[in-house]
């Protein structure tokens, strides 16, 4: 089986993503509650707690795959926007590439890389932070490419992240790449970003759409799960604009069920006051977890049946099951921990779905060129 190492692990999504194709090894992460969920659910051996400052390429054991989910605070829209310079958190990318060339030293230095984040990786400052990781990991030997997946291709949940994949081979590429960019793995933004790292050796990683139908909202909903009181409701229907008041209206219309999703959020009205709104969405799609740093950020279910309207904060099982995590995926801690271990996660099939068709086949490659490699010298 192939092996692999998961840097800033969380809760271990990525490592149930990677299986069956490959084996987490190895796993880091710095918070304790997110351990916790991690060997609630793998081996314990495989993980380590600690910062990843102190973490050294020369511990770790050899593998074919390292993954790497660094925090995403300074490059979303949602945080500071401070980027990637060190003394950030998503400075840390820079911790990960220092082990990665201790581990070179070491000669165990994955054939295969994969740095993920938000669109903001790719986009923020012009593609500035993405293309200093880009000309680091490529004076490591690597040639890279990057993708956008959606979530919502999988789940009923909004979440565009963006992937950089490296690989240190140079043959056997073919059936993996394309020579032109194409939605939706390629968008608007990453095609912009690729063109001022101009690169010729750049990679259009190639992937499949995925087919068949999406679930809804609704059929990955806990109709059981308590309401808030009717008076509670009713102030959380105060704050929807008029554009929100008639989704809901339409909603009641509708004479059916009806499961939505909200979040409340600081927006101008038309004079400029700035009065907090709650944003709902009928679609069958739930907006992007998010942690819960305050109770705007947990996001809110409505639910509606025959005109009868009920609200609550989503369930922490709902959002397991919005980041594709089976219902025996043990989570464990209070509320707040659960939502913090999902919404900081990857979702699981998105991970499948790149190991499937990138992953796995570009380290298989990896590995029958690296035992080919010996024959050839004899040979000489």
């Amino acid at each position: 089986m192939l092996k692999a190492l998961d840097f800033f692990a969380g809760s271990g999504l990525v490592a149930l993503g990677l299986a069956p194709e490959f084996e987490t090894v190895w796993a880091n992460d710095i918070d304790p509650k997110k351990r916790d969920v991690y060997i609630a659910n793998h081996p314990s051996d495989q993980f380590k707690l600690c910062d990843i400052r102190n973490v050294h390429g020369e511990d770790l054991p050899g593998a074919d795959l390292a993954w790497a989910s660094f925090p995403c605070q300074d490059l979303s829209l949602a945080g500071n926007l401070n980027g990637m310079k060190k003394g950030t958190r998503s400075g840390l990318f820079w911790e990960w590439l220092r082990v990665l060339e201790e581990l070179k030293q070491s000669g165990k230095l994955p054939p295969v890389l994969v740095a993920e984040n938000v669109v903001g990786f790719i986009v923020a400052e012009q593609g500035k932070h993405f293309r200093t990781a880009y000309n680091a990991l490529r004076d490591l030997g690597y040639r890279l490419g990057a993708v956008v997946v959606d979530g919502k291709a999988f789940v009923p949940q909004s979440r565009p992240r963006a992937f950089l994949i490296a690989t240190t081979e140079k043959a056997g590429l073919e059936k993996l790449c394309q020579e032109l960019p194409t939605e939706p793995f390629h968008p608007k933004g990453l095609i912009r970003t690729a063109a001022l790292v101009n690169d010729p050796e750049w990679i259009w990683w190639s992937l499949p759409l995925p087919q068949g139908r999406t679930p809804l909202f609704s059929d990955f909903c806990d109709r059981e799960a308590p309401c808030n009181p009717p008076s509670k409701t009713r102030d959380l229907c105060k704050l929807l604009s008029p554009v929100n008041k008639r989704k809901l209206d339409a909603a009641r219309w509708a004479n059916t069920f009806f499961a939505g999703t909200g979040y409340r959020r600081t927006r101008p009205d038309e004079d400029g006051t700035k009065r907090q709104r709650l944003e709902i969405r009928f679609d069958g799609i739930a907006g992007c977890l998010r942690t819960p740093n305050g109770g705007s950020s947990r996001q809110t279910v409505i639910l509606v049946e025959r005109g009868t309207v009920r609200s609550r904060l989503m369930t922490v099982r709902e959002c397991a099951r919005l980041m594709g995590a089976p219902d025996t995926y043990v989570i464990e801690g209070s509320y707040n921990d659960g939502y913090r271990a999902m919404g900081d996660a990857v979702v699981v099939p998105v991970t499948r779905w790149i190991t499937r068709f990138l992953l796995a086949p570009l380290a298989v490659g990896a590995l029958a060129a690296a035992e080919a490699e010996p024959a050839s010298k004899s040979a000489a």
